[in-house]
């Protein structure tokens, strides 16, 4: 049995070569549990005649994973083994890589295709020196197995071969964002490449490409009822589709179905045709599929677009059908996201048991642009009118929407709601007129209009890393200077971003909107042992959202200082002295001095007119190795795949926990797996570690929605909440009156049961 090697010479297969490449990796691990010569026997005995060296190591590194139940430190030589194969298929040297990604050809007709644009190519080449020696390749080492595994499709290719390492990946997006500014560069690199902070999944994939398209999501609003406004609007949203941007689209100025339509004597076919039409015709620009060919990084099944629709509209019933999975298919639109962009009106209704009435846009005009009190005038004066084309009790229409959400078996549970009056009542671009949508999930919140195309760069940070563990102490200060260090990259990549709408760009300079959140709020609770539900963890939930806000508005103001504000400062409520908190009503903790800032920003306005939005986001939590967003534990046990054979994992935490107590063994292990992640029955596990660890569904959901309350007077967008309850409608139901209740922006986005 022979072994292909990478020079492209055949060696006989050696039981000791192997072993001892799998020992040179070991460095630092449990020798009393990792046991390198187990792996190499597994691997012989699945090797055949003519394995490459490639297939080899990934051969070795999944073999490693699947023994990760013995101790936590297989997946750490699983990820070495991977990561150390990569390198050894790669060039090292930043510069070289990205020569070789400018010079780039097509492989059938020999023309140039450049990969990099020809002003990030001479910058990188200019800068090569200093570029190339401040990039730490050992910093690779720090991912996970899962996590490489997931970076692979997104690092650069050529030919179906990957020529980026992961450090050379982020040093790109660092290069991108500040270009000749070098040393900024390097500081942005040494941040994320430590785990402090990630950019989008955008921003990454298209960081000094020709066309650096490095915003995220983007929200749009019709440019009008009529044949060339639905025509143009998707136009819009295609172009935005192909530039792999996620959008909130509203279509609640669409006559309903019947209106008659005086330009040609017809009727109008409502919106189930029109949507069906963007459904099937935005299929052909999405750009779901990754460059290695896997499903992309946003794992969506679907089209990233969320169409909005307030719940009095007339064809309310069609939309609330378009996902499901029953029906006439001419009646269905499936691809796409559906939400509700719910007034505090039907809220009442609802609470009341009252009716509900339905009307078209058209003969009802201005409730599209209103909201609070002139949309409850408006909407109250049309009905005595008798304006309405039908009406039912807002309970049934209630319960169908909870039904549907009960039957959604998506990523999800659509439609989604999200509170109108609250989003608007509590923005700072609550002066440009109403908002009529949030984006393709709900934490951006912006303003747009038929001229402009609202824009937000987003970016995550994770929490966990700002903990002392051994002094049970959390940085604040620390925090404040990497949540300027974003505000800064943020602000900078709204004008090196390459817009594909005009109306995108408008938006984008006028307002400056940016979105930063965290990530890994359950692992800093764990790391100070704050069980999920106690005083000391909401408390500094709370002050870490303050900190985001003040560190994001202190560097946003010093921006102001040197560029000026943004277009649209006058009016807006931070131009009047009213924060995000003055409009829940809430004062701050003691933390950091506001009244100074107040004065600061008084004198010289912000450079972004919103700066918090919290995401839920796998892709973002998984680059940081962190739990994800502010939800606790979905699972303690993840399911991985390797070998062909998908099998559960115990989270590697929970394990060293579990390690220092002398309490893992294979035993162990076992009884995790049987109770589906659950340490709650485990007689042997202490109450404390109980306490830290449960998982999601063991909390009281409740809870979930207080910790958002409490921090949501720090975040001016808004937030992903996702749950795990029951599959019950009254349990459902609940859930968003209490949100609403409670003043939140948007309700549960997702149910993990």
């Amino acid at each position: 049995m022979h072994v292909l090697k990478r020079d492209g010479h055949k060696e006989p297969v050696h039981f000791d070569k192997i072993t001892k490449r799998i020992e040179m990796l070991c460095h630092g691990l449990d020798l009393n549990y990792v046991d390198p010569s187990a792996i190499a026997l597994r691997v012989i005995t699945n090797l055949y005649s003519g394995v490459t060296t490639v297939e080899l190591d990934n051969l070795a590194a999944k073999t490693a994973m699947h023994m990760n139940s013995q101790h936590p430190d297989y997946e750490i030589l699983a990820a070495r083994i991977a990561i150390s194969n990569l390198h050894k298929e790669t060039k090292k040297v930043f510069s070289e890589v990205i020569d070789h990604l400018y010079c780039a050809k097509n492989p059938v007709t020999n023309q140039r295709l450049p990969l990099i644009s020809n002003k990030y190519y001479n910058i990188v080449q200019s800068n090569a020196d200093k570029l190339n020696s401040a990039i730490i390749y050992d910093r690779d080492f720090k991912y996970s197995y899962t996590t490489f595994k997931m970076l692979e499709s997104y690092l650069l290719t050529l030919n179906g071969k990957i020529v980026e390492r992961p450090q050379h990946m982020l040093m790109r997006v660092a290069v991108a964002i500040h270009e000749e500014d070098v040393d900024k560069a390097i500081e942005t690199y040494n941040l994320m490449s430590q785990q402090y902070f990630i950019h989008s999944i955008q921003t990454i994939e298209t960081a000094c490409n020709v066309k650096q398209q490095m915003a995220n999501s983007f929200l749009l609003t019709m440019a009008g009822d009529s044949i060339d406004g639905i025509l143009d609007s998707l136009e819009r949203t295609a172009v935005l589709f192909h530039y792999n941007g996620e959008i909130g689209f509203n279509v609640h100025c669409i006559r309903a179905k019947n209106t008659p339509i005086r330009g040609t004597g017809g009727v109008s076919n409502g919106l189930v045709p029109m949507l069906k039409a963007y459904d099937t015709s935005l299929g052909t620009v999405s750009r779901r599929v990754s460059k290695n060919g896997n499903v992309a990084a946003t794992c969506y099944h679907s089209q990233p677009l969320a169409i909005y629709l307030e719940p009095w509209h007339a064809d309310i019933y069609e939309f609330l059908d378009l996902k499901r999975s029953i029906g006439e298919e001419q009646l269905r639109a499936r691809d796409m996201y559906y939400a509700l962009w719910m007034p505090d009106l039907f809220m009442k209704r609802l609470f009341d048991n009252a009716t509900w009435s339905l009307m078209c846009p058209h003969e009802c005009p201005g409730l599209v642009d209103a909201y609070g009190d002139e949309f409850e005038n408006l909407y109250t004066r049309y009905e005595k009118e008798g304006r309405y084309r039908k009406q039912v009790k807002a309970k049934d229409l209630w319960d169908l929407i909870i039904q549907i959400q009960l039957d959604s078996s998506i990523r999800g549970k659509v439609p989604y709601i999200i509170y109108k009056d609250h989003c608007n009542r509590k923005s700072n671009h609550q002066h440009l007129g109403t908002i009529k949508c949030s984006g393709f999930s709900p934490e951006i919140v912006q303003y747009s209009s038929s001229d402009e195309i609202a824009v937000c760069n987003t970016a995550s940070i994770a929490v966990n890393m700002f903990v002392n563990s051994t002094k049970k102490a959390f940085d604040f200060c620390k925090l404040k200077e990497v949540v300027k260090i974003v505000t800064y990259n943020l602000d900078k990549m709204i004008d090196k971003n390459f817009y594909p709408l005009h109306e995108a760009k408008v938006s984008s300079h006028k307002h400056r909107s940016i979105g930063i959140g965290i990530q890994g709020l359950a692992d800093a609770f764990i790391l100070m042992r704050y069980p999920f539900d106690s005083k000391e963890a909401n408390k500094l939930n709370v002050q870490i959202f303050e900190t985001l806000y003040y560190g994001a508005l202190e560097a946003s103001c010093e921006i102001a200082i040197e560029k000026g504000s943004h277009e649209s400062y006058e009016g807006s409520p931070v131009s009047r002295g009213i924060l995000q908190y003055d409009m829940w009503n809430v004062k701050p903790t003691d933390l950091w001095d506001w009244d100074t800032l107040k004065a600061k920003i008084a004198k010289h306005g912000i450079r972004n007119s919103l700066l918090i939005a919290q995401r839920s986001n796998e892709f973002m939590a998984q680059m940081l190795e962190c739990s994800t967003s502010v939800q606790p534990y979905t699972n303690n046990i993840y399911t991985m795949s390797t070998l062909s054979v998908n099998f559960r994992v115990v989270k590697s935490r929970l394990l060293r926990d579990l390690m220092k107590r002398g309490l893992l063994n294979e035993n162990m292990y076992k009884r995790i797996i049987r109770n589906n992640g659950s340490i709650q029955n485990i007689e042997d596990i202490p109450e404390d570690l109980k306490l830290l660890y449960r998982q999601a569904r063991e909390m009281p959901q409740k809870l979930i929605f207080d910790m958002a309350v409490a921090r949501g007077p720090f975040i001016d967008q808004s937030q992903c909440l996702n749950i795990s309850t029951e599959n019950l409608p009254e349990k459902l139901g609940s859930v968003h009156f209490f949100a609403w209740k409670a003043g939140l922006k948007s309700s549960m986005y997702e149910n993990e049961i």
